[in-house]
């Protein structure tokens, strides 16, 4: 989801007056997005649990489908919650 919201910032970014500043940070940020992404799938995967599926049951709320070692769970998050989550996740990854 923030790698997508930020491939779509990408294209607004590009035509702002001070781009040269910001276009390095969003540039890089999507990579280190992805990477952390893949960590801890792999961490996830070693405890045998996978993302099966994610859809988004109405405007206002997506189910995630995990897949554990006994059982698939599916659980239901606020489109707005997770927005607000990943805003602040990109946050401290700055911060960092």
């Amino acid at each position: 989801m923030a790698v997508q919201s930020l491939q779509r910032d990408f294209k607004v970014i590009e035509n702002l007056k001070m781009s040269k500043v910001y276009l390095p940070i969003f540039e890089k940020l999507p990579k280190d997005i992805t990477q952390d992404y893949y960590n801890s799938k792999r961490l996830l995967a070693k405890d045998k649990i996978r993302v099966v599926r994610w859809e988004k049951n109405s405007e206002y709320f997506s189910d995630l489908t995990v897949a554990t070692a006994g059982e698939d769970i599916v659980l239901t998050y606020a489109n707005q919650a997770l927005k607000t989550q990943v805003e602040k996740l990109l946050i401290n990854h700055q911060n960092n």
